[in-house]
């Protein structure tokens, strides 16, 4: 009976080493790491501090003031003459469009996932581009509107949208030239760093000799 043990566990032994081995060498490993920590999804989220933030509030009140113009424009049924009404709408949705891409790519970081693109420069250069049609937009559908409601609310909320890309814009400029300024503090730093150790080697030769 002991002989037939000691087989059993020899052979159990055999089986579970044999599979331990297979299992290693499978192709379908089960993996240990959780769904929800894998890179692809991990940037799928919402950032509820950027919408708290000035430019994530900014933002929103962009994209649903151009919105409300948009809508305001549309409502207007009879035009004479026309171009006023053309020019707003097309300013008013190419504006509401654009900045709500931006926000969506901001609020879910999506932004993050394509760093080819300079999104801060692409952010100044929509909200200056906004800035200036929306303003040129509003005055010129000021100056030819018959007083009808629908065009006397465009004109509100495009001046409004107006103002409020003025502000985006002169935050963003602020930002941008306080990251430039940092950005060229780094690399005067590191330039002297460099010249002070090649000063260095010059001044103490026998550390470049026991370098090398």
């Amino acid at each position: 009976m002991r002989g037939a043990a000691e087989e059993l566990e020899g052979f159990d032994g055999e089986a579970s080493s044999s599979s331990m081995i297979s299992g290693a060498s499978s192709p379908y490993q089960p993996t240990t790491e959780p769904v929800g920590q894998r890179p692809g999804l991990r940037g799928l989220r919402c950032d509820a501090q950027y919408l708290r933030g000035a430019p994530g509030r900014l933002k929103v009140a962009q994209t649903v003031l151009a919105l409300i113009s948009f809508i305001c424009i549309e409502t207007i049924m009879e035009c004479s003459p026309c171009e006023g009404i053309y020019f707003f709408e097309f300013v008013s949705c190419s504006a509401s469009v654009v900045t709500g891409v931006l926000l969506l790519m901001f609020c879910l970081n999506l932004h993050a996932r394509i760093p080819q693109i300079n999104w801060n420069i692409t952010d100044l250069v929509n909200t200056g581009l906004c800035t200036f049609f929306f303003f040129i937009a509003s005055v010129v559908l000021a100056a030819l509107n018959h007083r009808k409601g629908a065009e006397i609310a465009a004109v509100i909320f495009g001046f409004l949208a107006t103002a409020v890309y003025a502000v985006n814009l002169f935050l963003a400029i602020k930002n941008w030239r306080i990251n430039n300024q940092q950005q060229n503090g780094r690399q005067t730093s590191d330039y002297m760093r460099a010249r002070t150790e090649s000063r260095d080697v010059d001044h103490h030769p026998e550390i470049q000799r026991l370098d090398g």
